[in-house]
């Protein structure tokens, strides 16, 4: 038996679903939170020696030649080891949790974390958090094909997975979660929050003890120089208005980037990457050192230690580079930027009032901006609201945040509706569906919809093997399920009985006789399937047990008999209503 198998074999046997639930979460959380601690560690690592050698050798010099060399490798472990990996990773995840056939295994993980270090350790203006999803969803996808598990619960693996990718990167395990329902799922129906929180929990406190200061450390810095004043309410009312048409602008501008590298200027993904290296070192080689870093940047914007013209000037050159950077397939993500520039144009906001009104501070338009225009790139207004207010656990700052972000989300909504990933794909060739799944019959038809209504031929606790044998006769089935009262406690099956007569005939001693009540020799705890369940269910218990027909039970109660035929004629009558 090979390793995986016999894995397989025992994890199924040892374990019922709840236990293997918890310790699926717990495997899952604990391996996205490592991979996202090695993630942070080494980008952090490579900036620092970036900044320390930009000290060293001309800025000018060093700092687009970095670039430009780093694109290049980053570009080149994509195109040579997985080309699925280009970019920030959430497409491709929403693309497998959309039912689109999406390399997700250990090797693209590997890939995908070598290649975002080395684009973001060399001055890429994207993130890393974008990346730790893919990550996350990738190593829970490798772990469903080493453990046993229907199709359906391997999806719930992969949103697990992504949600503790994006809680490890931020420190914020319930942002996780939400983020997985609200950007990727789209749907909650048949999905379990539990082991997606405890997966989303575990990889957060991992990815805090093993990695470096994140982004919540950072922000707690600022949140003590947040407040809010009910005189204040036009002005964030206006700076979601900005978030809103300055976010439709931002996924535009990557759209026309995107496309202009692929029908335009045509070149290797190696080369675009490496080029739009070469852009963003020899761009942040002119400004000052901040520039240089996303931590030292967002803390100066956060915290309000510098002037509206630097901020103005960091809203441009990072709304500008990351468009350039992002269009060329960078294996990196947008969560970091666009904090960025929202709190840029926060602060901007919050200047504007402290001019006018003199009151409150520009952190919380700062934070608020963040939060805003993180809503409108991802259209996902509660989470946006959720991450600012979990890494920062500030209370000031959450009517601020529902008022500008629900503005931003309603903007955007009007002037362009859709979301950025989605048509990201399309632009790849994926055809991204929400209702992919619900249009397949094998995820929307539930057992009670499929199985036939027909007398049930069934056995009793109390009779004989005899009366048994009598009753295999009259009947066609293979396998009868054995009932005290209404509830299931059994199944005797044909192969049963000829065992048992086959042992009485060669006289070897059997304590069984034809009056032997079928309860002692009936298989207990027998394989069954709920009638909620959907067909997906069925087959993946079919499969795994080598069975061709499973009891339904509601409560204990069985309630009918479901067999493959009954599936195979489900799906043609389905097939069939969809063509007419």
């Amino acid at each position: 038996m090979k390793p995986v198998s016999s894995l397989k074999y025992w994890w199924g046997k040892l374990l019922t679903p709840k236990s293997s639930a918890i310790l699926d979460a717990c495997l899952i959380g604990l391996t996205c939170g490592l991979a996202a601690a090695l993630l942070k560690l080494a980008v952090g690592w490579l900036r620092l020696w970036r900044v320390e050698l930009a000290l060293k050798y001309p800025p000018w010099l060093f700092l687009p030649l970095l670039g430009l060399v780093g694109g290049v490798l980053a570009g080149w472990l994509v195109n040579r080891f997985a080309p699925e990996t280009a970019g920030s990773g959430v497409p491709q995840v929403k693309a497998a949790l959309s039912g689109v056939f999406i390399p997700l295994n250990g090797r693209t993980a590997l890939v995908k974390l070598l290649s975002n270090a080395i684009a973001l350790g060399s001055g890429l203006t994207l993130g890393r958090q974008g990346p730790t999803v893919y990550i996350g969803a990738a190593l829970a996808a490798q772990l469903s094909q080493w453990i046993p598990t229907s199709p359906d619960y391997r999806r719930q693996m992969i949103a697990a997975g992504a949600a503790a990718g994006l809680a490890s990167g931020f420190n914020a395990p319930i942002s996780g979660v939400m983020f997985a329902v609200e950007e990727l799922l789209h749907d909650v129906s048949g999905f379990t929050l539990g082991p997606t929180l405890l997966a989303s929990f575990i990889g957060a406190v991992v990815s805090r003890l093993w990695g470096e200061p994140s982004l919540a450390v950072n922000l707690n810095l600022a949140s003590s120089q947040t407040s809010f004043s009910v005189r204040e309410i036009p002005f964030y009312l206006l700076l979601g208005i900005l978030a809103g048409v300055l976010g439709v602008l931002f996924a535009k501008g990557i759209l026309a980037s995107v496309t202009f590298n692929q029908n335009v200027l045509r070149l290797p993904l190696p080369w675009r990457v490496g080029l739009a290296g070469l852009i963003c070192g020899l761009t942040i080689s002119i400004f000052r050192s901040e520039f240089r870093t996303h931590i030292s940047l967002r803390e100066l914007l956060i915290t309000g230690g510098t002037d509206a013209r630097t901020i103005a000037i960091a809203l441009m050159v990072y709304f500008s580079l990351t468009i350039i950077a992002a269009g060329s397939g960078a294996p990196g993500g947008l969560f970091a930027p666009s904090l960025i520039i929202g709190a840029a144009l926060g602060d901007l906001v919050g200047f504007g009032q402290v001019h006018l009104l003199g009151v409150g501070t520009p952190t919380t338009y700062a934070l608020t901006g963040m939060g805003a225009l993180f809503c409108v790139i991802y259209k996902a207004p509660i989470t946006a609201v959720i991450i600012i207010f979990e890494i920062t656990r500030d209370f000031n700052l959450v009517l601020p945040l529902m008022i500008s972000s629900a503005v931003a989300y309603l903007v955007s909504e009007t002037i362009d509706s859709g979301s950025l990933y989605d048509r990201l794909q399309e632009m790849n060739g994926i055809l991204l569906q929400k209702e992919l799944i619900q249009s397949d019959p094998l995820h929307t038809l539930r057992v009670a919809h499929v199985m036939p209504h027909r007398p049930l031929e069934t056995l009793k606790v109390s009779q004989t093997i005899n009366e048994a044998v009598k009753a295999f006769a009259r009947s066609r089935r293979h396998a009868m399920p054995v009932l005290d009262g209404e509830l299931l406690v059994g199944v005797v099956t044909q192969t049963d009985l000829l065992k048992l007569y086959q042992q009485l005939d060669d006289g070897n001693g059997s304590s069984y006789t034809g009056k032997t009540l079928v309860q002692e020799i009936m298989t207990t705890q027998p394989v069954t399937i709920g009638s909620m369940e959907t067909l997906n269910d069925v087959l993946y218990k079919l499969e795994k047990h080598n069975l061709s027909r499973l009891p339904v039970t509601d409560e204990g109660k069985l309630v009918g008999m479901i067999s493959i035929s009954d599936i195979i004629r489900a799906e043609t009558n389905f097939l069939s209503t969809q063509r007419s």
